[in-house]
């Protein structure tokens, strides 16, 4: 059976260089799923889960945003910061949010720094997401 040649790579190094059966990223037209056989594309990546599969094993991370290429039964994820989700420390990344929420909240109107906080919010909000999922 034909497998997927996977590549995760953030601007440090490369984290993981595997065989997968499917991988399902958070592109930023939602999740999307990629088998053997797909359909050549290029994403941006949101903030959110990114899953590799082979067989029963399941790999979890958390990508912060990037991009993803497949072709040719390859898939490169350069992501500007990915970690496993199962090592995101949980009580951490919550008061990571939750300090994320309050300097967006104490922004005025009309604030340049509004966007940037609220792509801050946004990516710690799915960090969360990601280590409660990765805790399972």
């Amino acid at each position: 059976m034909a497998k997927l040649n996977v590549d995760i790579v953030t601007p440090e190094r490369r984290l993981i260089s595997t065989h997968a059966d499917e991988v399902v990223a958070p592109a930023a037209e939602g999740l999307y799923g990629v088998r053997p056989g797909h359909s050549p594309f290029l994403s941006t990546l949101s903030p959110g889960p990114l899953t590799v599969r082979d067989g029963t094993n399941t790999q979890a991370w958390f990508v912060a945003g990037g991009f993803v290429e497949v072709q040719n039964d390859t898939v490169l994820v350069l992501a500007d910061h990915a970690e496993p989700a199962a090592s995101i420390d949980l009580e951490s990344a919550t008061a990571a949010l939750r300090e994320a929420e309050q300097r967006l909240a104490a922004l005025g109107p009309g604030d340049p720094k509004t966007p940037a906080e609220t792509a801050r919010v946004q990516r710690e909000r799915a960090r969360v997401a990601a280590a409660r999922a990765g805790g399972r």
